[in-house]
């Protein structure tokens, strides 16, 4: 049932509280949180993780549906295409003479999001928040500039570059926003 505009919802027995707001695009909502606490702590405390559906097993160990090369808080899920990867298996890559690049994804929800459009031409992708550094742009310039090959791991990371691309006429630029493209 789908919450409507002035709806109150109460999370852990009442320890958080929730206004709807706003009915979004796609049927979603903008919540009003209220919390006298630290958000971050109740939010740990209270929720779960979302998993693909082909995850069925519930996680036992968070820790293990991470990447390793995760930092920063701000992702809804964890960056599956890149869940593969150990340090090990990393520092190997690299000792083959291939430069690792890190960029900054925060995946949303909307990544589970099915396609409902009969005419794949209308679905309208959700947008996912990334960063790139002046570091990161420079190396990923260089290894153009030297003829190499730059190989993304997972369509969030692809979305990113080709949005900056776009926005740069096809530079590599530091860059920080939001992509919506539709990988098709």
């Amino acid at each position: 049932r789908r919450a409507k505009v002035g709806t109150k919802i109460s999370f852990g027995d009442g320890a958080l509280k929730a206004t709807v707001t706003k009915e979004l695009e796609h049927g979603g909502r903008l919540i009003e949180f209220e919390y006298d606490g630290i958000f971050m702590e109740i939010l740990d405390k209270l929720g779960e993780m979302p998993l693909p559906p082909y995850i069925k097993e519930k996680l036992e160990n968070p820790e293990m549906y991470q990447t390793v090369y995760s930092r920063e808080v701000g992702s809804a899920a964890a960056p599956t295409a890149g869940l593969h990867f150990t340090k090990e298996l990393l520092h190997k890559i690299e000792e083959k003479g291939v430069k690792l690049v890190y960029l900054t994804l925060h995946v949303g929800l909307g990544t589970f999001r099915p396609v409902s459009e009969k005419n794949i031409e209308d679905h309208k992708m959700h947008s996912e928040f990334y960063r790139l550094t002046e570091e990161a742009a420079a190396t990923l310039n260089e290894v153009r500039k030297n003829g190499g090959r730059i190989v993304a791991t997972g369509t969030t990371s692809i979305r990113t570059l080709e949005t900056i691309g776009t926005k740069y006429d096809g530079e590599i630029k530091a860059d920080s926003g939001w992509t919506d493209i539709f990988i098709k």
